[in-house]
């Protein structure tokens, strides 16, 4: 995996030579940013699957922001941002919403819900009627959903970073042990 993203990412020198990244050069030449270790890409896991929960749109742009800052993998930390997608969207912001109703408690918005489809479904409401009562639904929703992005956002960053690190450190020490392994059997050989 480090090997494909190695061979992928863009190097140091190819983004200073663009024209347009040519004033964020300094930025770019951090430290991390454009690393492949434990703590830089962990830590971009992080940054990315908390901007792909947090935000809607400018997913990338935030992480990649965050990510300079912090010295973390900007390309890792791009790419962690499409645990967002148009496949995996509906369900996380339902699960989130839900999330959200478990911490806030159940709001009485069950009638609101009922009024909204009757007017939607009958049609016998001027639409002049009904949109006050879409906000009030769509105000009700915000909060829990509001709630239970962050949520997803602060645990998934959290799993995220210590996943990859412990993934990271079990790769290690696997190649570590095989190294030794190879070694012993060598020396044993006559």
């Amino acid at each position: 995996m480090r090997k494909f993203f190695k061979r992928y990412s863009p190097r140091h020198e190819t983004l200073q030579q663009n024209w347009m990244l040519r004033p964020f050069a300094p930025m770019l030449g951090r430290e991390g940013v454009l690393r492949f270790n434990r703590r830089s890409v962990a830590l971009a896991v992080a940054i990315g699957l908390f901007f792909g929960f947090i935000l809607p749109v400018a997913q990338i742009v935030f992480a990649v922001a965050v990510a300079i800052i912090l010295r973390a993998n900007i390309t890792v930390a791009a790419l962690s941002t499409f645990v967002t997608n148009p496949f995996t969207f509906p369900p996380i912001y339902y699960l989130a919403y839900r999330t959200g109703m478990l911490v806030t408690g159940p709001k009485p918005l069950a009638a609101v819900h009922e009024e909204i489809a009757d007017a939607l479904e009958a049609q016998t409401e001027a639409v002049v009627q009904w949109i006050p009562r879409l906000w009030e639904w769509m105000t009700g929703v915000g909060q829990p959903l509001v709630i239970g992005l962050v949520i997803f956002a602060v645990v998934g960053a959290v799993l995220g970073y210590f996943a990859v690190d412990l993934a990271w450190r079990w790769t290690t020490v696997r190649r570590l042990r095989r190294r030794v392994a190879a070694r012993q059997c060598e020396r044993a050989a006559p």
